[in-house]
């Protein structure tokens, strides 16, 4: 197992709640070719829609999937999706399915969400306003003599499963697709990927087709070349990041599937090896 720095980590739990869903452009979406559309949108209890299920085909946009998450207040939204980590363990703490149990997937920026999955005799019984409680480990994480590589946004259980492992100065790790930074868009610029994604936009058919695109999953781990995350999501050739597919595509300018960072490297000692397995319902045992 790779040295790592987890038994320094803090354990913390968070509140939250499920967030109802809504419209960021008030009632119509307008495509990126001109067309008002009127679909479903982030937020709210996807019952038919989770890791693992296709990022493309759905009417809708950004749509997240299972459970979207929250506190009411704003201030304190921001510690909850900057400490909550991707493989976090969630209970449901009030309502029909009290007692039950969840894992986090993913964070929307824009929105502030985070996305939980649970089973699907679970999503039937929750409702909107449903109390959560995630057990956050997982901010800090780090791997010892590493080099330039860091890690974000995700649970040590979860690093240790997905199979990553550092040799020779280089971590080299298991992804679903690779994908160009040239296509990422929303997002782009932020200080910070401690919270939040960013898009990875499909409306260029050649390079969709080259990276088979339309096969990304929610949930999917990707590479993303010629991308640093070290302290914001910017373009640097040479540079290797990682994330994991936390909402659905979008037709909106500049929109697409949303990315969570994972991992990244300035100098690009990430080495990513693509397998239809590098799911996080797979890996985690979720479907």
């Amino acid at each position: 197992m790779t040295n790592t720095n987890q038994d320094k980590l803090v354990a913390m739990t968070l509140a939250g709640e499920i967030a109802p869903p809504s419209i960021p452009g008030g009632i119509y979406e307008i495509t990126h070719d001109g067309r008002p559309l009127v679909i479903p949108s982030v937020g709210g209890i996807c019952l038919n829609v989770r890791v693992g299920d296709p990022a493309f085909g759905w009417v809708g946009d950004h749509i997240e999937p299972a459970v979207s998450s929250r506190h009411p207040d704003e201030k304190t939204n921001i510690g909850y999706n900057v400490i909550a980590c991707v493989g976090n363990p969630v209970t449901v703490t009030s309502g029909e399915a009290k007692g039950e149990t969840g894992v986090v997937t993913g964070k929307h920026g824009g929105i502030e969400h985070v996305m939980v999955d649970f089973k699907p005799k679970v999503l039937e019984k929750l409702q909107l306003g449903d109390k959560l409680s995630i057990r956050a480990f997982g901010i800090g994480f780090a791997l010892a003599d590493a080099g330039d590589i860091k890690l974000f946004n995700m649970d040590p259980d979860f690093f240790e499963k997905w199979g990553a492992a550092l040799e020779d100065g280089k971590l080299h790790v298991n992804v679903a697709k690779i994908v160009p930074a040239a296509i990422m868009g929303s997002g782009l610029g932020r200080n910070t990927v401690l919270r939040g994604d960013y898009d990875i936009q499909s409306f260029d058919p050649v390079t969709f087709e080259k990276y088979g695109l339309g096969e990304l999953r929610f949930g999917d781990i990707v590479a993303i070349e010629d991308a640093d995350h070290s302290f914001g999501r910017i373009y640097r050739t040479g540079a290797m990041s990682i994330g994991i597919v936390a909402h659905g595509n979008s037709l909106i300018a500049g929109h697409g599937p949303g990315v969570t960072s994972l991992a990244t490297s300035t100098s690009g000692a990430i080495v990513p090896k693509v397998t239809k397995k590098a799911n996080i319902a797979t890996i985690l045992d979720l479907r």
